[in-house]
């Protein structure tokens, strides 16, 4: 590409303005190929940039600014990845949209943030509170959900009575519950004490790395104790300090790292 193509173009590869993003990325990062059939289809002369024709690998374009087309087709760049903590309370469901017109965790962001189209990882049921993160990086969230990978997570259950030292022990050995096809499944070992009892009720803390539907109140329950109340209090490293039921933040660049090791 010549010096008057770079100027009518508005992108350059020089040292000196690299701030833009390559042109091969940028097209993978919009979902229209991979890195490498990225590069093909601009060698192959079917990308355009403002107009012009791109076959030079390596060129460097400003997302939102300048005019990228693929065989005619205009490419949109996409939102920047975000990832957000939030506390949620109980009765917002875990879901982008409800078909059943119920609230979402999305309507305890502010517009700007929804513009991003963030969507929850992994899910906490209706009635449950806690610390729930969202974020639009598909790479990030298959990577928190896959159970290779999948971090403790700490709930805090208000149950009904008081559990004995054998139910602590069948917790911490693996429990076995009904699921909603009715097949049984035995849960791996969790982490459990009690961190407060009266007459009626006990305050249960369960750590676990699993994270099936329903699964802490299914295996409470399968030990017969009821869950009044079910709160996620942490995720990995992850607390809810400081952050108030229906609030939020983002998460700083060494959480996210820390939650991919």
């Amino acid at each position: 590409m010549n010096k008057k193509e770079e100027q009518q173009s508005g992108i350059t590869s020089s040292q000196e303005e690299a701030q833009g993003e390559r042109l091969a990325r940028f097209l993978a990062h919009a979902g229209v190929a991979s890195r490498r059939h990225a590069e093909e289809l601009i060698a192959a002369g079917r990308v355009q940039v403002n107009g012009v024709t791109i076959n030079t690998q390596g060129t460097r374009i400003y997302p939102g600014q300048d005019r990228v087309v693929v065989d005619g087709k205009v490419i949109e760049a996409r939102s920047p990845h975000t990832y957000v903590l939030l506390n949620k309370p109980a009765g917002y469901v875990s879901t982008a949209s409800d078909p059943e017109g119920r609230p979402t965790v999305l309507d305890l962001l502010p517009a700007e943030l929804r513009e991003y189209r963030l969507y929850p990882v992994g899910r906490l049921d209706r009635d449950t509170s806690g610390l729930l993160l969202l974020t639009n990086d598909g790479d990030f969230a298959q990577r928190l959900t896959h159970p290779r990978y999948e971090k403790e997570k700490h709930y805090e259950a208000l149950v009904n009575g008081i559990p004995s030292s054998q139910t602590l022990r069948a917790l911490r050995s693996g429990v076995t519950f009904t699921e909603d096809n009715n097949k049984s499944y035995t849960s791996s070992p969790a982490r459990v004490r009690i961190l407060r009892r009266d007459r009626q009720a006990s305050l249960v803390e369960l750590t676990l790395r699993e994270g099936r539907k329903r699964q802490v109140r299914r295996m409470l329950q399968a030990t017969g104790h009821t869950v009044l109340q079910l709160r996620r209090s942490g995720l990995g490293p992850l607390t809810l300090q400081g952050i108030q039921q229906g609030q939020w933040r983002h998460l700083t660049p060494d959480e996210i790292r820390t939650l991919l090791e």
